[in-house]
């Protein structure tokens, strides 16, 4: 198989490896990516995917190795951000005539959307598909002493919505989505993360990063470079806090799932179980890894691990298909793939341009909301996911091809 990147290198900086055939890239993005490189701690090479686009603090769909040191605004504030995805037994068949019943009831079981006060219905045993949290509580009870030393060290997260939190969806583009795959099994996916404790976490650090460049007079490229040294107190802490957010993450998707196989049950009166095909990953994340011979921190914005046989979802826009894939451990992508289709414009751009009448064109056979405040959401302001997934086929084979009929935004 041949080289499916191409290299972007300039003076005083390390390389970047971009699988961003046959997509556009914008010139924000690739500055933005240059920049980056200059950092001194950048280990090999930066990996970018295809769905690549301007991001605040760092470009979305970028790989960051390091050494020594990491950059918490590339990580971000939806920290641990990521889907989970599970098919069940269902077949096209056994869906209602009426989707909008089904949509309704996924709309109840999930809060979604800005309101911070409210949390999904606690749900009865809901199969064998996995061992979940069977309630709010139960996830949390997985946090609450983490987090308890965590304020300890940083008492403002403390007034956080973070147990409010566990279990809702959130807005933006987070959403759940009801699909069928090349055979016409179902599938329930969703698409969430740390919520609003995620974002405090992240906002302290990037903030307690800046202040460090500050004091001790580093220049930077950009100050949302800004970083901890590996070895300093906030450096610790950050990567305490980090690695918890991402655990409820990850948890939350866990509950949500849990609500949405019972509002399906509660629409669907048909008994089925769901696989152990689930799959439950984050896209915005750091971790330790080792790649060419020595442990890194992989800082992941807008991306998946991708490791040879690993199970990753690549989501695509509202009323485009999805994917569910196999890694190939491709090593130079530092075993990574891209995150979804990546948007082309901005929300703001996006509503300018469209109008309800091309939304509901759009998502035409798709059960979902059809009114302007999804507007920004409209497939026309994402990536064509098929040029997506060609430009990163050395880095995953397609497992299955899901088509959403059911898509709940917040």
């Amino acid at each position: 198989m041949g080289q499916h990147y191409e290299t972007m290198e300039g003076p005083g900086a390390r390389p970047v490896k971009m699988w961003t055939q046959g997509v556009p890239v914008e010139p924000e993005a690739k500055e933005q990516l240059r920049k980056t490189a200059q950092m001194p701690f950048i280990y090999k090479h930066i990996a970018v995917m295809p769905d690549v686009h301007l991001g605040k603090g760092s470009t979305i769909g970028s790989v960051i190795p390091t050494v020594g040191a990491v950059i918490p605004a590339a990580v971000g504030v939806d920290i641990g951000c990521g889907m989970m995805a599970a098919k069940t037994t269902l077949t096209a068949n056994d869906l209602p005539d009426n989707l909008g019943k089904l949509r309704s009831a996924i709309e109840h079981a999930i809060p979604h959307g800005m309101s911070p006060k409210t949390r999904g219905h606690k749900g009865r045993d809901q199969g064998s598909w996995m061992t979940p949290p069977n309630s709010v509580d139960a996830g949390w009870a997985q946090l609450k002493d983490e987090f308890d030393v965590i304020c300890q060290k940083t008492p403002r997260l403390r007034n956080t919505n973070n147990y409010r939190h566990l279990g809702t969806l959130g807005s933006g583009n987070h959403f759940v989505e009801v699909c069928l795959d090349e055979e016409g099994f179902v599938w329930l996916m969703l698409h969430s993360g740390s919520r609003g404790v995620g974002n405090a976490i992240g906002s302290h650090f990037i903030e307690q990063a800046k202040q460090d460049m500050r004091i001790h007079h580093i220049n930077l490229p950009d100050q949302d470079l800004a970083y901890l040294n590996e070895g300093t107190r906030h450096y610790d802490d950050y990567i305490e806090a980090v690695g918890w957010a991402q655990k409820f993450a990850q948890i939350n998707r866990e509950v949500m799932m849990q609500n949405l196989i019972g509002a399906v049950r509660n629409v669907i009166h048909k008994p089925f179980e769901t696989h152990v095909e689930a799959v439950n990953c984050h896209h915005n994340y750091v971790q330790k890894e080792t790649h060419f011979g020595r442990e890194v921190l992989v800082t992941r914005k807008g991306a998946v691990s991708a490791a040879k046989g690993q199970l990753g979802i690549i989501p695509g826009s509202m009323g485009a298909k999805s994917y569910i894939v196999r890694g190939k451990g491709n090593p130079e992508s530092f075993n990574s793939c891209s995150h979804g289709a990546g948007r082309t414009m901005s929300r703001t751009e996006a509503k300018r341009r469209f109008k309800i009448a091309d939304h509901i064109k759009a998502t035409e056979g798709v059960e979902c909301r059809k009114d302007a405040n999804v507007i920004d959401e409209i497939p026309m302001a994402y990536k064509d996911i098929d040029a997506v997934m060609e430009a990163q086929s050395d880095l995953v084979e397609v497992v299955h091809t899901l088509k959403q009929v059911v898509c709940v935004k917040g």
